[in-house]
Formats: structure tokens, C-alpha cells, sequence
């Protein structure tokens, strides 16, 4: 027979799983988005460096 203090257990020990669980699926979303933010990032950085290429030597980059 299961006893008071080990349901007590159990529920605290699922929770506290549940808990770590969901925090670890916030952290990989975040990562995701920032990852994004770099690849935005670094496309505008691009577009920049091709239109001041342009703008200076008159050459087409393409």
C-alpha cells in the first residue's frame, strides 16, 4: 500500500520534472530565435557590404 509521504514524493518529483522539462523547451526556443536574429543579422551586414561595393566601384556584384 502506498503510503501518504511517498504520493507526496512522487508529486513533487513529477512536478519538479515537468518543471525542468518545459524550462528546457523555453531555452530551445530562445536559441532558436536568437540564432535567427545572427542569420538576420548577418544578411543585412551583407546587403550593406554589397550596396557600398556598388556605390563605390560601379561594379554589379551579381
Amino acid at each position: 500500500m502506498i503510503t501518504a509521504t511517498c504520493r507526496v514524493l512522487a508529486t513533487v518529483g513529477l512536478l519538479s520534472a515537468a518543471t525542468v522539462g518545459l524550462s528546457a523547451c523555453n531555452t530551445v526556443t530562445g536559441m532558436g530565435q536568437d540564432a535567427s536574429a545572427v542569420g538576420h543579422d548577418v544578411s543585412k551586414g551583407a546587403v550593406a557590404t554589397q550596396k557600398a561595393v556598388t556605390s563605390n566601384t560601379g561594379l554589379a556584384t551579381h
